[in-house]
């Protein structure tokens, strides 16, 4: 009997085997903002082959061997996810932003005259950018404080200044889904053109690491984090 079906939501999935998430991300399945969705929704939407779909994902899951870096975060206390979003995903984007900025101005000014694209790119990337920035902040000066102290107190105050900001940080967390959306639209997929130099494909290269640490971020927030918290 299959482990998984087409009526669970994308996010229970990801939460019972985070390795779908590869799988989801390479038939561009949102497991992060549309988590809470059923996979048929994101199946039908994709136009994708239901039964190819769930035969890969049921057989990766019977031949998958848990080892440490594919925790099921699920499991873990909420403490431990607030330093993992903190340390892992937080300190990433913090760290990276600004880089990226710089590779995507430069690639404009030199290739943007044959690219015109590019322009989209640079405006789209420093969009997300500063959504980000401000997003982050939030989290790390209103929302992670009052987990804390509930865990330390457990108090329903404290709860409640946790959870009252939730819905508004999953809309910030839709806007950057949506933008990284459209950077991969106007990229073509970050498909490079003929004429890209070394600092091009890094750029390219960088994009997509970010957008897979958003989604891994976004993630742990939005199915894991954030219903735990509603649910106390």
């Amino acid at each position: 009997m299959s482990k998984f079906v087409s009526t669970q939501k994308i996010g229970e999935i990801v939460n019972a085997f985070p390795k779908s998430a590869d799988l989801f991300k390479e038939y561009k399945i949102d497991f992060c903002c549309g988590g809470n969705r059923p996979l048929s929704e994101a199946i039908e939407e994709k136009k994708v082959n239901e039964t190819e779909l769930l035969n890969k994902l049921n057989a990766a899951y019977e031949s998958y061997e848990a080892d440490s870096k594919d925790k099921n975060w699920a499991d873990a206390p909420t403490g431990e996810i607030v330093e993992q979003i903190l340390n892992k995903h937080h300190a990433y984007l913090w760290s990276e932003l600004p880089k990226i900025s710089k590779l995507t101005t430069l690639i404009l000014r030199v290739h943007g005259p044959h690219h015109p694209e590019l322009a989209k790119v640079n405006k789209l990337f420093h969009t997300i950018k500063m959504e980000l920035e401000e997003h982050l902040s939030k989290e790390e000066s209103i929302q992670y404080p009052a987990i804390a102290e509930f865990e330390k107190s457990n108090s329903n105050e404290d709860l409640y200044k946790a959870v009252q900001i939730i819905d508004e940080l999953e809309k910030e967390h839709t806007n950057a889904g949506d933008i990284l959306k459209e950077l991969r639209a106007v990229t073509d997929d970050y498909t490079l053109p003929e004429d890209a130099c070394e600092t091009y494909a890094k750029t390219y290269d960088k994009l997509q690491e970010m957008e897979s640490d958003i989604f891994q971020h976004i993630h742990l927030e939005n199915n894991i984090l954030f219903p735990r918290l509603r649910n106390l």
